[in-house]
């Protein structure tokens, strides 16, 4: 968390996904804490050389480093810093902000994601996420993964609500409040 307030208050582009949760202390006062739902991760957008200012800057952020994708490469390990693409930060910003207590944020891998169709959700709750479909603790809901990061899951979301991509439509269409296809 210091890091992104550092970065952010001086002109940076950050995220961090925080969760509000009520702790106790030693008396049993309850407050109200924001607390990051990916603990020691946060999200930094600009070009290469506006991050590397941060992440080598040893004298305000000792602490700070890149989150690194690792590759073979003519048989070594290539470490280089990890990029989300736009389209999953986005999908991470809509499940994060619906503070749905049915939403999972996880850094384990989930096989079941692997091999499902991607969609795009086009009303309710989590409208605009893409990812890909699964069923999991036997509910239907997307995933958005993050390569060797994480993966964020939406709760519940029904079939009405979703539209394959990369497939020609071929059932009636309707369009949603938002102005988003949807199946009828």
């Amino acid at each position: 968390m210091k890091a992104y307030e550092y970065i952010t208050g001086h002109g940076g582009t950050a995220y961090c996904p925080t969760l509000t949760v009520i702790r106790a202390d030693h008396l049993g006062h309850k407050s109200k804490v924001e607390v990051s739902r990916i603990p020691n991760i946060f999200f930094a957008y600009g070009t290469e050389q506006e991050i590397k200012a941060y992440v080598y800057d040893n004298v305000n952020l000792p602490y700070l480093r890149f989150y690194y994708r690792h590759h073979h490469e003519r048989g070594t390990i290539v470490r280089e810093p990890l990029i989300v693409p736009d389209t999953q930060m986005n999908s991470l910003r809509v499940i994060c902000a619906a503070e749905s207590a049915d939403t999972i944020i996880t850094t384990e891998a989930i096989r079941k994601f692997q091999a499902g169709q991607q969609v795009r959700v086009c009303q309710g709750l989590f409208a605009g996420v893409i990812g890909r479909v699964a069923r999991y603790q036997g509910q239907q809901r997307v995933a958005v993964a993050i390569d060797g990061l994480l993966t964020a899951v939406t709760a519940y979301v029904p079939s009405a609500f979703l539209v394959a991509i990369g497939q020609p439509q071929t059932v009636d269409m309707q369009e949603s409040p938002n102005g988003q296809q949807c199946h009828k």
